[in-house]
């Protein structure tokens, strides 16, 4: 690349570091028939609490979007309860609500504190009490901090809403392609730009500690795997090799990235440890492996390969291990995602001349189609193993869509304009 080019490349990304870009629109396209009842009540505020965005309608969002709950409209409460005081639970049975949480905000200073209940309507016990506190800048994180503890004291599971996605979006500027590898809230709000480019950004990955991404960026005309440290908008190429440097996917521990590399004239997967920057050599085929992803155990790993004669998934269950091939439905499956516990991988299935998200479960190898649009692509699990992302078409535009990991519910986020792919979902980050 020129070193004309390559400066106005660097610049336009060191000025678009932290800027705030249009946010993913939402649509809730399917709720769950098994959905539960639950009242959200706005809550009640003192203190000059800053306008804008209310906590209890981000939390009635937040759990809607989930598939799992179903919240009540709060125009057809009966009440507006802040405290257990105030809470008839006979109203709220005859609402037909399973659970209420009540609330209210208090602003000091420059913070605002959030108190809040939850409560189970058919024994009255209360499952969750507690005061949480933000800056008066950031209603969002506290909503979304409420979410996740009321989705784990009813569901046993932590929440996964103040976790972030990493996306790309493609547009078109002064008649020019514009790649942006962007972050922002589950919910599609909040996004930042992280890297602006007139060349192909590919397949981001998060570290497991949430403070930076890997990724493939076309920049200098080729292929190049970088770590882009979030807060500081630091980056290095860690992966600059002749031939094919791709798909990235951080160790467990972060200290390493699984990637496909051709350097020595076949696409294979290797191990880097990023401190020392030497390589270890995973897979040695003729065939094509590729797009690597550590299971659940952070020993094993996942990719794919056609060395059966078209593209289909394997598993090693350590480095030195024999692949075992784990598919076999149809003569296209790629891209494999493990979830958290071992027990599915997600990937994309090709179904006649349609490319869906499916799943095999890893006990019994049953495979499972679970969406139903026909352009799907890039799957990735959320941290909590409840949920999971991925591109599709909407007409002639790509946008992301969320769905239950059993496929009963979805939504999906359109870029306000342009389109949007490669969705990676961010780690829990206590």
């Amino acid at each position: 690349m020129p070193l004309r080019k390559l400066f106005a490349v660097t610049a336009l990304f060191i000025l678009s570091v932290n800027t705030v870009h249009a946010e993913l629109l939402i649509r809730i396209t399917e709720g769950a028939d098994s959905a539960v009842p639950i009242a959200v009540v706005p809550f009640s505020e003192s203190g000059a609490v800053p306008p804008g965005d209310k906590v209890g309608d981000i939390v009635h969002s937040d759990l809607a979007m989930s598939g799992e709950f179903r919240p009540l409209p709060a125009e057809k409460m009966l009440s507006l309860p802040s405290r257990r005081e105030e809470v008839f639970f006979r109203d709220w049975r005859l609402l037909g609500q399973r659970y209420v949480l009540v609330g209210s905000l208090t602003r000091n200073g420059d913070r605002v504190s959030a108190r809040y209940e939850l409560f189970d309507v058919n024994t009255e016990e209360r499952l969750l009490g507690e005061t949480a506190a933000a800056p008066a800048s950031n209603i969002r994180s506290l909503a979304h901090h409420v979410s996740d503890k009321v989705y784990e004291a009813i569901t046993g599971v932590p929440g996964a809403f103040s976790t972030k996605l990493a996306y790309i979006t493609l547009d078109r500027f002064n008649g020019k392609p514009r790649y942006r590898l962007q972050v922002s809230d589950v919910d599609g709000k909040r996004a930042r730009i992280r890297l602006e480019s007139q060349e192909p950004i590919l397949s981001p990955a998060w570290s497991p500690d949430g403070k930076k991404l890997a990724y493939v960026s076309f920049e200098t005309g080729k292929p190049v795997i970088f770590v882009h440290e979030l807060a500081s908008g630091n980056r290095s190429a860690v992966a600059d090799f002749p031939g094919l440097n791709s798909a990235p996917a951080w160790s467990n521990d972060g200290r390493s990235l699984l990637m496909t590399l051709s350097k020595d004239g076949n696409a294979e997967i290797y191990r880097m440890n990023l401190a020392s920057r030497e390589l270890t050599k995973v897979t040695n085929h003729w065939a094509i492996d590729t797009e690597a992803s550590w299971d659940h155990t952070g020993d094993g790993l996942f990719f794919t390969s056609d060395r059966s004669g078209g593209p289909q998934i394997y598993h090693k269950e350590s480095e030195r291990a024999a692949p075992r091939r784990i598919t076999f439905g149809s003569r296209y499956n790629a891209r494999p995602r493990p979830d958290n516990t071992g027990d599915f991988v997600y990937y994309v299935h090709q179904r006649n001349s349609a490319f869906h998200i499916a799943r095999t479960n890893l006990d019994t190898g049953e495979e499972t189609i679970l969406t139903r649009t026909e352009s799907d692509e890039s799957p990735s699990v959320s941290p909590n193993g409840r949920m999971l992302i991925y591109a599709t078409k909407q007409g002639s535009d790509s946008v992301l869509t969320v769905i239950s990991v059993d496929g009963g519910a979805a939504y999906s986020l359109p870029a306000a304009e342009g389109d949007v792919r490669e969705p990676a979902w961010g780690p829990l980050v206590r």
